[in-house]
């Protein structure tokens, strides 16, 4: 055993006592707790020996708690506090104030009871919530089966019909959230903290809805609410917004067949089942008091050979196998549990015999899930594939992204690529790099991600419009025409993004013919005259963009028609005002983006519209959405804090040691009271933290160490830092769309007569107010924007009407020969006294 491995089973010792000896499957990534919910009876503590023990067996990672329900006088009295680690709390089998007698509710009053009072709930990130009467089978790992923030995993649960009628619309507002589920549940801690007490809200709210308990109306078969729990859990996430992964191929109850290459690994019998003239059922057990017998186990069943004689079709005796192996390791676990507790030897038998020996062991040794184990209930109906095909390797992919020559997208450029390494997403990543040789050739970023060089058509070649949004179509023609690609789909993304998981085709349901992308829901284009002129299908008009990801056969055909069809809006200038495009500039901006929609539109590509894969910091999250790509377009804020990516156009991040954007404040400072606002900032703060991580991994690899330079001097003390110089005016507040990102790049503008200053692509462009053209951009010092034009202005007025002032004083003195000495001194000193300023700048 290796020292790690070996330490995480004493810490696994320490906090959950025999569930150390679990970690026989090799340490998980996460921290993970399993809970369940039983009742100080004999009833439940048979069902606690066998799943205490089956748990060990399965190797299941991390420790085990039994939610412990009993009354004063039942607790005066119990005996089987050693059963397993326990966490007592309140029994409600009696509701404190309706005095309805219902011990099913001790299972949500028990989970909110230990996610507020455990200190155990405080270090966990994943939590598996079984029942009392299960058998595990092989590790349950949360995150192996599929299960994400905002997307528990759960087993169907296809009875509870009250999810299709008057039951569900009655107890939620969401009720076509309902989901049929129950059974075995993995959970995120941070959903599970939200859903607890609506959980155990809902289940008192369904059981005193005694007009609605009938079997026609909840599937209960006794008619008596009795399942009013397990419908207080659907309704409960349906109100949060909790939508499961459901899987019906995970548990099974002992009895049924298992689906043909399915390997379960969670047994729960809570009905009765049979293997020839032999018989088991739970309830038969009730008042039984077998844990604290020494020397009683169950009845044998018939062994494994029996079974092959009295079945010839296999998987029908794989059913049988798996009814065997239920009641075999409840025996086993109480024969354990009896030498545990000092009961004398039992006497040798055939069936002891069998339970301890190596075949016995082989049969039940912890199973590990198959692909088809795995596949949820969605996949199934959604793809109606043949389990009994082969299984088929996921995709490959590509992901792409476009930029120009500029400092501006060089830390961009840095940001999404150490996002796109730490995220999980599948296949390369590469940049599609818009620059002209003259561009090029001083261009110091070629080292910051895997490139493909395109030529720029910032301006372009034949019309002479400046308009730098076109390289992205334009790049990915030429991409697609130059370079071979064995990746099925493609993922396009923008290099203002910050990737937080993957995006793949097969999670988002891509298809060839349906490309997955974001709503863009300020394209009012799509809706008006825009469209009729510029695609012969307008009603198939998608407003999307931001992410899209595509079949590359989609792609091939695609990309052409998205770069002829940008430059047709981008010059169908009569078209180009707000109530045309929503476009606030009215400059053609957004042409690149209706070029997109329109493209597809012409091709009939459909769009998979996902508002859950793109989220812009500084909006409030949807509740238990766990987005995969922040857009950083807009200016967002954190109390005092804020970022505004345009502000940092001129910033060389890339080219510089150990320099950071400011730090966003610390997530334990803000304001717990509202938690909408709550999440919004929080998802901010990761996304500006996300920015810096990027820039230290890249210093960490180009840098010298700071702690290992020589001391710094007075001068130099401080960490470099990519703050604004101070010595500028404060940049107005960015303009936006109105929903959405800031219309291309523009920002700001400040108007002198017809001519409008706007910042555009890290560089000043000019745009004539008749004519709405964009002229090429003016070369300019860093130190100065276009946005303070009107500031060096006045200060070149006052700095020569002094000078004036002064060199008529200085002329009317006589004697003094070097009358125009002084004011060059003194313009020289200004300019250079700036200028040193801002060169000393980080």
């Amino acid at each position: 055993m290796s020292v790690v491995r070996f330490l995480y089973v004493l810490v696994a010792a320490v906090i959950g006592g025999g569930a150390a000896e679990a970690v026989v499957a090799g340490t998980a990534p996460y921290r993970i707790h399993t809970l369940f919910s039983v009742e100080c009876q004999n009833y439940f503590d048979w069902q606690t020996v066998g799943l205490m023990h089956s748990f060990r067996k399965a190797g299941q990672p991390g420790p085990i708690t039994r939610l412990l329900s009993c009354t004063e006088q039942e607790r005066k009295n119990y005996k089987g506090m050693d059963l397993a680690p326990t966490f007592e709390v309140p029994s409600m089998s009696l509701h404190p104030k309706t005095g309805d007698w219902y011990p099913a509710i001790n299972k949500p009053a028990g989970v909110a009871h230990w996610l507020k009072h455990s200190k155990e709930a405080e270090n966990v990130d994943w939590v598996v919530i079984l029942d009392a009467d299960m058998i595990v089978r092989g590790p349950i790992l949360p995150w192996e089966l599929g299960a994400e923030k905002g997307r528990p995993v759960a087993a169907y649960y296809g009875y509870l019909i009250g999810c299709d009628n008057i039951l569900a619309k009655l107890h939620t507002k969401h009720p076509e959230l309902c989901d049929k589920v129950g059974g075995l549940l993995a959970f995120h801690v941070d959903d599970l903290r939200v859903f607890a007490p609506m959980w155990l809200s809902k289940t008192e709210e369904v059981r005193a809805d005694k007009a609605h308990w009938s079997t026609n109306i909840t599937g209960d078969i006794y008619g008596t609410g009795w399942i009013s729990e397990m419908y207080g859990y659907s309704f409960g996430a349906a109100e949060v917004g909790l939508r499961h992964k459901i899987n019906d191929n995970l548990m099974i109850y002992p009895g049924y067949v298992p689906r043909a290459g399915v390997e379960p690994i969670l047994m729960h019998y809570g009905l009765p089942f049979s293997v020839g003239n032999w018989s088991f059922s739970k309830l038969e057990h009730h008042e039984d008091s077998i844990v604290y017998d020494c020397g009683r186990l169950f009845p044998e069943p018939p062994y494994p050979r029996e079974v092959k004689q009295m079945e010839r079709d296999a998987n029908k005796r794989r059913a049988l196998f798996l009814n065997l192996e239920c009641i075999n390791t409840l025996n086993e676990g109480l024969l354990l549990n009896h030498e545990k507790h000092g009961c004398p030897k039992p006497k040798w038998s055939k069936y002891l015999s069998f339970l301890k020996s190596k075949t016995f062991g082989e049969l039940t040794q912890p199973k590990q899930l198959t692909r088809n184990s795995l596949q949820m209930m969605e996949d199934v109906h959604e793809q109606k594939q043949d389990i009994s095909e082969p299984e088929k390797p996921h995709p490959k992919i590509h992901t792409i992204f476009s930029t120009e020559c500029t400092p501006y997208f060089d830390w961009q450029t840095l940001g999404l690529v150490h996002s796109f390494n730490q995220s999980g997403q599948p296949g390369e990543i590469t940049r599609l790099l818009s620059c002209t040789d003259k561009d090029l050739k001083p261009y110091k970023g070629r080292d910051l991600a895997p490139t493909h060089y395109v030529p720029s058509m910032s301006r372009h070649p034949l019309t002479g419009d400046w308009y730098p949004a076109i390289n992205k179509p334009a790049a990915v023609v030429h991409w697609i025409n130059h370079v071979k690609t064995d990746a099925e789909y493609i993922v396009i993304l923008d290099a203002d993004m910050i990737m937080r998981g993957p995006l793949t085709p097969w999670e988002f349901k891509a298809a060839k013919g349906r490309p997955v992308s974001t709503p863009y829901d300020y394209l009012i284009g799509c809706d008006n005259e825009l469209a009729k002129v510029h695609t012969r299908h307008p009603q198939l008009c998608d407003k999307v963009g931001g992410v899209i990801i595509m079949h590359i056969t989609d792609l091939r055909k695609f990309a052409l028609r998205w770069l002829h069809k940008t430059e047709e809006v981008r010059a169908d200038m009569a078209h180009w005002p707000k109530k045309f495009t929503g476009d606030i500039y009215e400059a053609g901006w957004i042409s690149e983006m209706y070029g997109y929609s329109f493209a597809a539109a012409e091709l009939n590509l459909r769009h998979v519209i996902s508002n859950d894969i793109l989220i812009y910091p500084g909006y409030v999250p949807e509740r238990g959405v766990k987005y995969r790509v922040f857009h950083y377009g807009l200016e967002f804020r954190v109390g005092n804090w804020s970022f505004d990516k345009a502000k940092w156009r001129h910033m060389d991040a890339a080219d510089k040691c150990w320099a950071t954007f400011p730090d966003p404040p610390d997530a334990s400072t803000l304001d717990q009271s509202n938690d909408d606002t709550l999440q919004r900032d929080l998802l901010s703060i990761e996304c500006a933290k996300s920015l810096n991580q990027a820039l230290r991994a890249y210093y960490r690899k180009k840098c010298p160490d700071p702690n290992s330079l020589p001391p710094p001097t007075r001068e130099a003390r401080q960490r470099p830092s990519l703050m604004i110089p101070t010595q500028k005016a404060p940049d107005p507040p960015a303009l936006r769309t109105p929903n959405h990102e800031t219309a291309g790049e523009i920002t700001t503008g400040k108007k002198f007569g017809k001519v409008e200053k706007i910042d555009v692509s890290g560089k000043d462009s000019e745009v004539n107010s008749e004519t709405n053209e964009l002229s090429p951009p003016a070369e300019t010092n860093q130190a100065f924007t276009s946005m303070r034009v009107w500031m060096m202005y006045l200060w070149a007025f006052s700095i020569t009407g002094f000078v004036v002032v002064m060199y008529v004083m200085v002329w009317s003195r006589r004697g003094q020969r070097k009358r125009g000495k002084p004011y060059k001194l003194k313009r020289r000193s200004s300019y250079t006294g700036l200028w040193d300023r801002n060169a000393d700048m980080p």
